[in-house]
């Protein structure tokens, strides 16, 4: 069966009076019906700049789509018409942001903005498109639903404005929604209740989800596969499973090390030395390779290709992973350098 989405060659480049910033460079991947693929990466890296340009969202100018297509159900939205993106937006595919409060109109009631889908989209009135609203409320188990349907975004805790984006989400029963950092800024109870609820409204609707996130204790939990960006562009792709029992790609390595461990707890945090490279002038070679404790001459001068991760007898894996890493073998079984 033919993937829900399939994001071929993805190229974006913003045109700024410093120069052209590469922002996405080749980015492939692909999302099922009911599967999660966590975009795993630090800030800058190109993971909402992605999924901004699978949305249809990316403000032009000063982004631009240069290369690559995205398949969406069997057809490419970089072909679309403007009015064909715009209906398959919000009605098949839809996205939730990671600030709710600067998402959310703050003048106008939560009801009237998750009613307005019903309206634009299905030509609700508006007594309909508000008992939808209702429906949608508690739907993500906001309490006294009917009480607070006029409320507005201000009135709401952090994770209930989180819970009204979900809910505008999923008003149209999309099969693919995006999720950019919908944890962020929540407390921990708060995070895992969110989380959950997604998890849950997944089964329910069989749909797609793609999870940007910075937080690989949330991935964990709730991924299939992931996807790591770095500069731009995928440097290791591989289940969830297989990233965490062997990563095949330093920079992987290198975040995996830095989350906090309750076995090391007193010693000193590990850190990727050094910054991500300037979108700008992002260095020859690997892009990976400033701050890369693998690095050697090779690295600096040829941008590895995303290998295909075989066995020791050199059979493909299953699932499929790729590692974009000269030297994928060694940090496979952890050699030392």
């Amino acid at each position: 069966m033919a993937a829900l989405l399939e994001v071929r060659d993805l190229q974006v480049e913003f045109r700024t009076r410093d120069g052209i910033a590469k922002a996405v460079n080749g980015v492939t991947y692909s999302v099922d019906a009911g599967e999660t693929l966590a975009v795993l990466g630090e800030s800058g890296s190109g993971k909402s700049v992605t999924a901004q340009a699978v949305m249809g969202i990316l403000d032009s100018p000063p982004g631009f789509v240069t290369g690559g297509e995205i398949v969406f159900q069997g057809k490419d939205l970089l072909k679309m018409g403007a009015e064909e993106r715009r209906k398959t937006r919000g009605d098949k595919m839809a996205m939730i942001f990671q600030d709710a409060l600067s998402s959310l109109n703050p003048v106008l009631s939560v009801g009237y903005q998750l009613g307005e889908m019903f309206r634009v989209h299905r030509g609700a009135s508006k007594k309909d498109a508000r008992a939808k609203a209702v429906e949608l409320m508690e739907r993500v188990r906001i309490p006294a639903a009917k009480a607070r349907v006029d409320d507005y975004p201000h009135q709401f805790s952090g994770g209930m404005r989180q819970r009204i984006m979900i809910a505008m989400a999923l008003a149209l029963d999309p099969d693919l929604i995006i999720a950019d950092e919908p944890t962020t800024a929540l407390d921990v109870t708060v995070q895992a209740q969110v989380m959950d609820l997604l998890a849950e409204l997944q089964r329910e609707t069989n749909m797609g989800l793609i999870l940007i996130t910075h937080d690989l204790g949330v991935v964990a939990d709730v991924a299939d596969k992931i996807a790591v960006m770095y500069a731009g562009r995928i440097v290791e792709a591989a289940s969830v499973h297989d990233i965490y029992r062997a990563p095949a790609h330093p920079y992987t390595r290198g975040l995996l090390d830095s989350i906090p461990r309750l076995d090391l707890k007193g010693q000193e945090l590990y850190a990727i030395k050094g910054l991500p490279p300037n979108l700008l002038a992002i260095p020859p070679g690997c892009a990976f390779n400033p701050r890369c404790p693998r690095a050697r001459s090779v690295c600096r001068t040829d941008r590895p290709p995303v290998y295909d991760v075989t066995d020791d007898a050199g059979r493909p894996l299953e699932p499929p992973r790729g590692s974009a890493c000269h030297f994928w073998k060694e940090q496979l079984h952890d050699r030392p350098v």
